[in-house]
């Protein structure tokens, strides 16, 4: 006997995932990582006062979180100055991102995207129905000239942009994306990532009105504040564009521990300043080992660092293999030429010890050194 049939859309595509989790690598090998450095996470941890807060909210776990987000809302408003019906709350940029999509694009409808930019935006829209286009990357960032120029080719709803961009750690300075707001096409809307903005220089960042309509803006708790497990972020845009997130989102998909620490993270400037000092100088450790093994570290305003092992896709995968095998976990991008380089998530000194360990004999079997 079979199950009944699947919708249409779900039907037609592959039981895959953006990404394959640690956990899953770790299973498979069966034994933790000496070495966490592949998934952008903050291993400099939260802010003591997040862990704190969410320790004592853990008692009130029998409760649902409130469907509101109202005092972290306001609490984003007051740091943000902007109005807090232009923001929503939801389960990290992933969420957000899939919410956005289905709020904003109907099947068949245009989206365009970098090839070898966010998988997971790919995923969902995919899985609504829209139609990707791709441009590729210029000079190991995302080409904004040919994401326009594609974006009147094809009448997109949607163009993602990430700045500081993943996988490759670059940026663009913030007055060449309001530049680029200018030339959008008439009812296209801008999805500006900015999961790295904590780590980003001043200049990178624009200045566009929160109420500007023609762009979403979103952010994370899960780099800089360190709460990845946590699964909250957070959204800005014109209030009836944020309203539209009422009639689709799971209004108590946030969890009341993660309303706790979030609030309590945001509140605590100290340690964010810590974490950014922290990651400076773990990206210039990175910098190091990769010069030390013949590797060149390009620039990044992320908590990771792309590394260009100066040869090609299927080198980098070997290496990537090679390394996870000595417990050492990396990632690399997945698209050509991007996929030249391997990325390493900043990380405290003895993680990163342990890559600068296992980085010679692991070249050293691949015939590189």
């Amino acid at each position: 006997m079979k199950i009944p049939h699947f919708a249409p859309i779900p039907a037609a595509l592959p039981a895959t995932v953006p990404f394959v989790g640690p956990e899953t690598l770790q299973r498979r090998r069966g034994r933790p990582f000496a070495a966490r450095l592949g998934a952008n996470e903050n291993g400099f941890g939260p802010s003591p006062k997040a862990v704190e807060a969410m320790r004592v909210a853990v008692a009130g776990i029998w409760q649902y979180g409130d469907s509101t987000s109202h005092d972290l809302l306001q609490a984003l408003s007051a740091h943000l100055e902007i109005p807090a019906a232009g923001i929503v709350v939801g389960e990290g940029i992933d969420g957000l991102l899939g919410l956005l999509v289905r709020l904003m694009v109907a099947a068949g409808e245009a989206v365009v995207t970098s090839e070898g930019a966010y998988p997971t935006f790919n995923y969902h829209v995919a899985g609504f129905g829209g139609v990707l286009h791709k441009v590729p990357y210029r000079d190991d960032r995302e080409d904004l000239e040919a994401l326009i120029t594609r974006a009147h080719q094809v009448d997109a709803r949607l163009v993602y942009l990430s700045n500081p961009d993943n996988p490759m750690g670059s940026w663009h300075d913030g007055t060449a994306i309001e530049a680029m707001l200018d030339e959008l096409p008439q009812g296209a809307l801008l999805l500006l990532d900015e999961a790295y903005v904590e780590f980003a220089p001043a200049e990178a960042v624009p200045r566009i009105a929160a109420d500007d309509p023609r762009v979403i803006r979103m952010r994370t708790f899960s780099k800089a504040y360190g709460m990845a497990g946590a699964r909250i972020g957070y959204a800005m845009g014109h209030p009836d564009l944020i309203a539209g997130f009422e009639r689709i989102r799971n209004h108590f998909g946030v969890n009341r521990i993660a309303q706790a620490g979030a609030l309590a993270a945001l509140s605590d400037r100290d340690w964010l300043v810590h974490v950014q000092r922290e990651v400076v100088a773990a990206r210039d450790g990175i910098a190091r080992i990769a010069m030390d093994n013949g590797m060149n570290a390009l620039p990044s305003a992320t908590n990771f660092v792309a590394v260009d092992t100066g040869q090609d896709g299927r080198f980098a995968r070997a290496l990537v293999d090679r390394l996870e095998e000595d417990g050492v976990f990396i990632r690399m991008p997945g698209i050509a030429p991007l996929n030249r380089c391997i990325r390493v998530s900043c990380a405290p000194a003895a993680e990163l010890e342990i890559l600068a360990e296992a980085l010679p004999p692991a070249l050293a079997d691949l015939g590189a050194r």
